[in-house]
């Protein structure tokens, strides 16, 4: 199973400036905890602007730079290889996640089963966003109110959806 994994405001709002543009502790304790162990893809800004691959997961950065290189971390320059490297994963029973950024998203949306969404009811200013899907494609499957407190200042939902057999 491919599965998209991402936090965005009211307004699908993902990135200020190769950062988040708010501080939801718990949002990143269930990142972790569903991506520990799993496949984690990305694109090189995100994966820049992390500054390091991610502990316990295999690290996939796509890039369009074909001299690009990173330690600790696959890099591949289209998106077919990776395709067929979340094949073998997925007929294993495995889960690889697509962590972003924007235009990972966009790519790789085609190819997804599952949507982890962290919907934060609050709208931030910004420049990079989620791309808009048709949700009548989708089954909305889970939603679970996440805990407001003084770490984590606003109102968000952790939402989970599976593609629609057609």
């Amino acid at each position: 199973m491919i599965s998209i994994i991402v936090a965005h405001d009211r307004n699908r709002l993902v990135g200020k400036d190769n950062s988040l543009p708010w501080s939801i502790p718990n949002d990143l304790q269930y990142f972790k905890q569903l991506t520990t162990t799993k496949i984690v893809i990305m694109g090189r800004k995100t994966y820049e602007s992390l500054g390091r691959p991610l502990h316990n997961r295999t690290n996939i950065i796509l890039t369009s730079n074909p001299d690009y290189q990173a330690e600790g971390c696959d890099v591949y320059n289209s998106i077919e290889p990776i395709l067929e490297e979340c094949k073998s994963h997925a007929e294993a029973g495995e889960e690889v996640f697509v962590i972003g950024g924007s235009s990972i998203y966009k790519q790789f949306l085609p190819y997804i089963d599952r949507l982890y969404i962290t919907e934060i009811d609050h709208e931030f200013v910004g420049d990079t966003h989620f791309p808009e899907i048709d949700m009548s494609e989708w089954k909305h499957i889970s939603n679970a109110k996440g805990v407001k407190d003084n770490k984590n200042p606003y109102d968000y939902y952790f939402k989970i959806y599976d593609k629609n057999i057609k």
